[in-house]
């Protein structure tokens, strides 16, 4: 099975300066992280607030997930951060 993501939760993390967001593969659930600096790449007019960061997010759901299955595949862990160079 593929990675997927049917739970379209989503929650600023302050401390991480990321949004936090959750992938699954089969039963097992991976937590993704997108940076602020990823957000400004996607999004370069990016309103630095929670509201911001959330709307760019919400705007470019499918590219987000797209990315982060790609990095899924690369590297398989827990846990997984998305970069700005992770968006081409």
């Amino acid at each position: 099975m593929t990675l997927q993501f049917p739970n379209h939760s989503r929650s600023y993390d302050r401390t991480r300066q990321a949004v936090r967001f959750w992938g699954y593969d089969t039963a097992m659930e991976y937590s993704f992280f997108v940076t602020v600096d990823a957000l400004e790449k996607v999004q370069p007019r990016l309103r630095h607030d929670e509201e911001g960061f959330l709307g760019a997010f919400d705007a470019h759901r499918e590219l987000i997930f797209r990315t982060a299955a790609d990095v899924f595949v690369r590297d398989r862990k827990s846990r997984y951060e998305l970069a700005g160079a992770d968006f081409r």
